[in-house]
């Protein structure tokens, strides 16, 4: 293990670094129960908060480099109509979408979060609190494991996830507002369920269920299944989280329409590798 690695996870409490550990056998089983239950887990106090500290400082050092993205997409992250489909159809229904995203490939070679995400003990005990393995880290050079920023006013709206799983790591609080809501499960591979995924853009909060996070939590999600949003930030005070990222198939990368919409570019591997998913899903 790295030195460095204990001056970021509380790893008295977390031992990840040792997963035949009781301690973290239980944490883990915990961890698994909820994610097979909800498509949710959250392990509070995880990060440090001097290191946590240190990840605030990484982002707002490069404020500036943020891509702010304020458009309306739909759940499957696309600005494009369909006229083909019916009106009611959730692909065509379009929601206000305000927050941005310091890129994965803006992080210097020594940045808090790009260590944590190399560390193998990170990928080995999220596989086995998901229960998966293997999975991979994400080869999307600006999605990885990017910040994200959500000022005042800003809103997520209801999506999907393009990977299967994402760690959130809550770094700064809004002073109101921004908190994260979901619906566990609500499609699966083959299965879009366009007609529950309908129901809940309409304002049924039937299947809805809500998340605060604090500074330090770590949350497991299982974002590509479950379709969720994050609600409107107030004050003056930014919300930052860190979105660090994890798939079953080491070639995928978002598709170009969606990297140039998120993430304000396109790369030559979003365009060499834009192939339909195999997991019959819409991105």
């Amino acid at each position: 293990m790295n030195d460095r690695l204990k001056t970021i996870v509380d790893l008295d409490n977390y031992p990840i670094h040792d997963l035949s550990s009781s301690k973290i056998q239980a944490i883990i089983k915990k961890c698994k129960d909820d994610l097979e239950q909800f498509s949710c887990s959250t392990i509070p106090n995880f990060i440090l908060p001097k290191s946590i500290e240190t990840m605030n400082f990484e982002l707002e050092k490069k404020i500036d480099k943020v891509f702010m993205s304020k458009k309306s997409i739909n759940p499957y992250l696309n600005s494009k109509d369909d006229p083909s489909l019916s009106p009611n159809h959730p692909k065509r229904t379009f929601l206000e979408r305000d927050n941005g995203y310091l890129n994965s490939d803006l992080f210097d070679n020594g940045s808090e979060m790009k260590f944590l995400y190399e560390q193998e003990e990170l990928l080995k005990f999220v596989s086995a609190c998901l229960g998966i393995s293997p999975i991979y880290r994400w080869a999307d050079p600006l999605a990885c494991h990017a910040y994200n920023v959500m000022r005042s006013e800003g809103i997520l709206p209801w999506h999907f996830d393009s990977c299967e799983f994402t760690l959130s790591i809550m770094i700064q609080k809004p002073d109101e507002g921004g908190i994260f809501e979901y619906c566990p499960f609500i499609r699966e591979p083959g299965n879009e369920n366009f007609d529950e995924v309908k129901k809940v853009l309409d304002g049924d909060r039937t299947k809805v269920r809500q998340l605060k996070l604090e500074p330090g939590d770590l949350q497991i999600f299982k974002g590509r299944f479950t379709l969720h949003r994050v609600t409107k930030v107030k004050g003056e005070k930014p919300r930052y989280l860190c979105i660090p990222a994890y798939v079953l198939d080491p070639w995928r990368v978002n598709t170009p329409e969606h990297s140039e919409a998120i993430y304000g570019k396109v790369l030559p591997i979003h365009i060499e590798r834009n192939q339909a998913r195999s997991d019959g899903l819409a991105d």
